[in-house]
């Protein structure tokens, strides 16, 4: 299907893009405690890593939960009869896609009033703007909406999805 190849691929592709970042973050801090040792700190490290961390997490917050690595306590579940575990299945996914949907709702109007006004972090020689972030939120929110959607129809109507992997395939 059309709609899950396309969010898959996008899916791994900021699973990607934001294992980078977080690599090269590792640099900058690296950097940045070596020449507060040597007495000049990094402007802007503080802000810049803060911003980063929402921005890293929103980019990979969708393949976690495609590829099932979501955090889930199974301990009581796998108790239950299997009707009563897949019906639980079915409204956690509900309940995923619901929240997801909300926090993508809500951070509608301060990701554009951000944008719109400007919005920075830090002061002094280095000023991080914020609505990267914001629209951070609300992409990584709709798409981790988007695969609890995916996740749940597969389920109503019996499709065998496999789990999402970065390098691995995936049966459709």
């Amino acid at each position: 299907m059309l709609l899950i190849r396309l969010s898959d691929g996008l899916t791994r592709s900021l699973m990607v893009l934001g294992a980078i970042w977080a690599f090269a973050l590792c640099f900058l801090i690296l950097a940045d405690i070596i020449f507060r040792a040597l007495g000049t700190p990094l402007s802007g490290t503080k802000e810049l890593v803060a911003n980063s961390v929402v921005i890293i997490v929103f980019m990979q917050i969708g393949f976690a939960v495609r590829s099932g690595s979501m955090l889930r306590a199974t301990f009581l579940v796998d108790m239950l009869p299997p009707r009563l575990q897949r019906l639980l299945f079915i409204l956690c996914l509900v309940a995923g896609a619901g929240i997801f949907f909300f926090l993508l709702h809500a951070a509608i109007t301060p990701a554009l009033r951000s944008f719109a006004n400007g919005e920075f972090d830090g002061e002094g020689a280095l000023r991080v703007p914020v609505w990267p972030a914001r629209f951070a939120i609300l992409f990584g929110a709709g798409l981790a909406g988007v695969n609890y959607l995916i996740l749940l129809l597969a389920e109503l109507l019996g499709l065998r999805l496999g789990n999402l992997t970065l390098w691995g395939g995936f049966d459709v």
